[in-house]
């Protein structure tokens, strides 16, 4: 198969991100930004993390995260502490509650996406289904980039 022409990228590119964007919304609540959604998820993915380090995979500038890392502490869904390997250095890992709105959020996603799928023809979903190689292999590549 060949490449995809600059069309076709920009549709992709474009409903990627209305889909993410249409999930977010509907699922986010007034509480947290995207970006502190997406700290929070990483965080209760990956685990105690130094602050660099996940700077680095949000895309966020030190200062932003340090911002979100204290609204999400002060929200009781992270907690700061001096990493055991450098005392200089901070990280932050997820609480209890912290992990239960990662799971909740990521529950209401998943359930939402399924409504809409379930909604879709048998032939768009076979489609999708027959896509979901591909598309785990380009967000890998993309994730490898950084």
């Amino acid at each position: 198969m060949s490449d995809l022409d600059p069309d076709e990228l920009a549709r992709l590119r474009v409903d990627l991100a209305r889909i993410s964007r249409g999930l977010d919304r509907a699922t986010r609540g007034a509480d947290l930004t995207r970006s502190a959604t997406s700290v929070l998820g990483t965080v209760a993915v990956r685990g105690p993390i130094g602050m660099g380090e996940l700077a680095a995979v949000e895309g966020l500038n030190p200062t932003m995260l340090s911002r979100l890392a204290g609204k999400l502490e002060a929200a009781g869904l992270l907690v700061r502490d001096a990493d055991p390997a450098d005392g200089r250095a901070v990280r932050v890992a997820v609480t209890e509650a912290g992990a239960a709105e990662h799971a909740r959020r990521r529950a209401e996603r998943t359930r939402l996406l399924g409504a809409h799928v379930a909604a879709l023809a048998p032939e768009h979903v076979d489609r999708l289904r027959a896509a979901l190689p591909a598309l785990d292999a380009l967000a890998a590549a993309l994730r490898d980039a950084r």
